[in-house]
């Protein structure tokens, strides 16, 4: 177990071990007042009160933070005034000062630190935290945060402890390799930021205990097999049964496995080798 995981013993035979990330470096105060949003949930259903997404529901009551990136500042100097906790993603994020006296909010790479400066230019230093285009990056560099095409405002590779890796430069476009393991090309144009994503130990986190997930919004889910045959096509029967169809199918009656689901899309040109499957 990672030494950045606080671990409580599990104290009844309801109750497993929780593991915690270890947050003592963070900011413990407010988050600038300036960048948070107040969101109203609708706990998985919609306008009309019917339920669209399932499983979804409570929670704490959390404001949105604005995270950005340095695109829009370019050649302009942020200086690191904190990192912070997010409850809305699973990467750290850090509040960062332009020489313009401007605040914003970023994703936090690993290694980032308070009083850190960072820059989005066309040509940086090799350093954690720096954003640049993919043609003026090193080749085999761990990069995230990255750019779909130029100029847009979608990124990929922002979850945390994820990085990608620039396999090559050719001409107008990047050979990235993404943390599935998926091969594509990107326009070399697009900006990236350098290192890999903050909270690497995010995945080895043990939740613990039923009541920890319904505080993050998340309700009960239960087999298709324990259902009635109205709400699934798995259910109904006498005792235990199996799902009684040739192939397994979602609560809409859709094949479940097995069937691929992405559709044609203009963008499958720049997949080179798609991820493998597990």
């Amino acid at each position: 177990m990672s030494k950045k995981l606080k671990i409580i013993k599990k104290i009844s035979s309801g109750y497993i071990e929780q593991s915690f990330v270890d947050r003592s470096a963070l900011y413990k105060g407010q988050p600038h007042k300036g960048l948070t949003l107040s969101i109203t949930r609708k706990s998985g259903r919609d306008k009309t009160g019917q339920i669209t997404v399932r499983h979804r529901g409570g929670g704490q009551k959390i404001k949105y933070r604005v995270v950005s990136t340095l695109d829009q500042n370019l050649n302009k100097k942020a200086k690191v005034l904190r990192l912070e906790y997010d409850p809305n993603r699973t990467a750290f994020i850090a509040l960062v000062e332009l020489e313009d006296k401007e605040k914003l909010y970023i994703l936090a790479v690993e290694g980032l630190k308070v009083n850190d400066v960072v820059i989005a230019s066309e040509k940086v230093k090799s350093e954690p935290g720096n954003r640049s285009v993919l043609k003026s990056l090193p080749i085999g560099a761990q990069i995230c945060d990255i750019q779909i095409y130029p100029d847009s405002k979608k990124y990929m590779v922002r979850a945390a402890g994820s990085s990608a890796t620039l396999m090559a430069v050719d001409g107008d476009y990047a050979l990235i390799k993404l943390p599935s393991g998926e091969l594509r090309k990107i326009h070399s144009n697009c900006y990236a930021t350098i290192g890999r994503v903050s909270n690497p130990d995010h995945s080895n986190i043990r939740i613990g205990k039923a009541g920890r997930k319904r505080l993050m919004g998340v309700r009960p889910t239960v087999r298709g097999k324990a259902m009635h045959p109205a709400a699934h096509p798995h259910g109904g029967g006498e005792g235990v049964n199996p799902i009684g169809l040739k192939h397994p199918k979602t609560p809409w009656g859709k094949p479940a496995m097995g069937r691929r689901t992405r559709r044609r899309k203009r963008s499958n040109k720049f997949i080179v080798k798609r991820a493998k499957e597990k």
